[in-house]
């Protein structure tokens, strides 16, 4: 399983990497893009080293990365925005978004908020570097990171313990309590 994990591992940076600008102009750009490579990694770490918990929620990180990638790059093509800096046409969702916030969304609702808030926080901060370096419009980044939030609800499975989730609707706004042994 540790060659399995060493090869998701090497895939997995590969392909954030290729999300990544060749050359970032500034230190908040850069910074950016090492978080939105980062996160996904420390959450792939958290599976990979506790060894009760290989499979399943490295699995459940895949799962949540790999759909909410698909679905950003296919909106991508579809909707053919223009960044802000007037580069052509792959600015609506923010793929760094998206990755940044599925790999926390995944952190909290596997691990519990208390690496979840940390988590979120380096996400926010990504989401905020794209729009700081003119690379994506506000609703660009708010966009992405509802969809990497969105995957990482519906594949990620909390870990052990107890789970609290805000939930909302038309008629509806409430917290949803769970325990896992």
């Amino acid at each position: 399983m540790k060659k399995i994990g060493r090869t998701l591992l090497g895939g997995l940076a590969a392909s954030l990497l290729l999300l990544s600008p060749a050359q970032a102009k500034t230190d908040v750009e850069k910074a950016g893009d090492a978080g939105a490579v980062a996160i996904p990694l420390a959450a792939l770490a958290a599976t990979l080293l506790h060894e009760k918990d290989t499979s399943d929620g490295t699995i459940q990180l895949i799962e949540s990365l790999a759909s909410s990638t698909a679905v950003t790059l296919a909106l991508k093509q579809v909707i053919d925005k223009r960044r802000p800096n007037g580069e052509c046409c792959d600015s609506f969702p923010s793929g760094h978004a998206t990755i940044a916030f599925s790999g926390a969304a995944f952190i909290q609702k596997r691990y519990g908020w208390e690496y979840g808030i940390p988590a979120y926080l380096g996400a926010g901060f990504v989401a905020w570097s794209r729009v700081d370096a003119d690379k994506h419009h506000v609703e660009d980044v708010i966009a992405g990171a509802a969809i990497g939030i969105l995957a990482s609800y519906i594949f990620t499975e909390p870990y052990k313990g107890l789970n609290i989730t805000p939930e909302a609707s038309a008629n509806y706004i409430g917290l949803h309590v769970s325990a896992t042994w």
